[in-house]
């Protein structure tokens, strides 16, 4: 059995536990979904000390990767993978080819196309295009800018098995943010060709935009910040996404309410899509995303403050928004 099909099948596994939370409405997913239900409580972490430890062996597979952030699979077997301060290396046959692939360096030294490799920000995750074999897309996640004035950025570009060329940038968090925290962008196909991705909510107290803390642009639906966006794979934006036709909201927005994804898979089994997020000083959650669900951050929420320790919220549930399947605090 081979690395991708074993790590699906892991994936699959986990999707499998029976979770279950709030319903909403689910757009261009087939009829035979999973329906969830309001009536059961959200699966809370288990106690550390309650936990079986199992023994575990680890098996290097790449060395010699700075902080690889991203990797995809290419049809014949070889990676591609991401390192965060902007480069894309490649595993051909296993092993790590010494050279960086050209095509990333070029754009991140561009004024327009600065990469913001600092913190948390730099060159994040990848994608192939579903179509791949015909087309060679290569998609991109990436935090570009300064220190003050930073944001997410989607782009794709040609790989022809030795570099990358026709780097198109396709999407943009529509405002500028401060300083190197949450910038969400993990990438997830839908079966329709169109693609998810998420966005971090902007950063933790005290960073403010708009005269309060930023993280609340997560509930504000003319914000990009702290939300799953839907595009076409062309950037365009599908005629179904959920507040397209709602004034004064970003059309490419999918759901909200999020802190910062940094998990986001579609489980082909069941067609569904599963997020983790990460909380803050716990509160890590599992998510089902469904079209334009709310997930309450930061009203509603598990996490508490970094500063303090005193509740992020004033409640951990609330009608009108979905809970997470499993709730995690370490």
């Amino acid at each position: 059995m081979n690395t991708r099909l074993k790590l699906l099948l892991t994936a699959l596994w986990w999707s499998a536990l029976p979770l279950v939370g709030c319903s909403s409405q689910s757009v261009s997913m087939p009829d035979e979904t999973s329906p969830l239900t309001e009536t059961t409580p959200t699966l809370m972490s288990p106690q550390a000390e309650d936990l079986a430890v199992d023994a575990v062996t680890v098996t290097p597979i790449v060395e010699g990767l700075e902080r690889p952030w991203g990797v995809a699979w290419l049809p014949n077997g070889d990676m591609l993978i991401t390192e965060r301060p902007g480069r894309l290396r490649l595993v051909r046959d296993g092993v790590l080819e010494p050279e960086a692939i050209a095509g990333v360096t070029e754009v991140s030294a561009a004024e327009a196309q600065q990469l913001f490799a600092s913190r948390q920000g730099g060159l994040l995750d990848i994608a192939l295009h579903p179509d791949f074999e015909q087309n060679n897309w290569v998609y991109f996640t990436y935090a570009f800018g300064t220190q003050d004035a930073n944001r997410t950025r989607v782009a794709r570009a040609k790989f022809n098995g030795e570099k990358l060329t026709d780097w198109e940038v396709i999407f943009q968090v529509a405002r500028t943010k401060q300083g190197g925290q949450h910038f969400g962008s993990r990438l997830t196909w839908l079966p329709d060709q169109t693609l998810l991705i998420s966005i971090g909510d902007g950063g933790n107290p005290p960073l403010e935009q708009d005269g309060e803390f930023i993280r609340n642009q997560a509930q504000n639906l003319d914000s990009h910040l702290g939300k799953v966006v839907r595009i076409n794979d062309d950037g365009s934006i599908p005629d179904d996404n959920p507040f397209v036709n709602e004034p004064g909201a970003l059309p490419e927005i999918w759901s909200y309410g999020h802190r910062n994804i940094q998990g986001l898979a579609f489980d082909p089994i069941n067609q569904r899509v599963w997020a983790t997020e990460h909380g803050s000083r716990g509160g890590d959650e599992v998510n089902l995303i469904q079209a334009e669900a709310n997930y309450g951050w930061p009203k509603v929420s598990f996490s508490a403050e970094y500063a303090t320790g005193r509740p992020v919220a004033p409640t951990t549930t609330a009608p009108g928004i979905t809970d997470p399947q499993r709730v995690w605090t370490p």
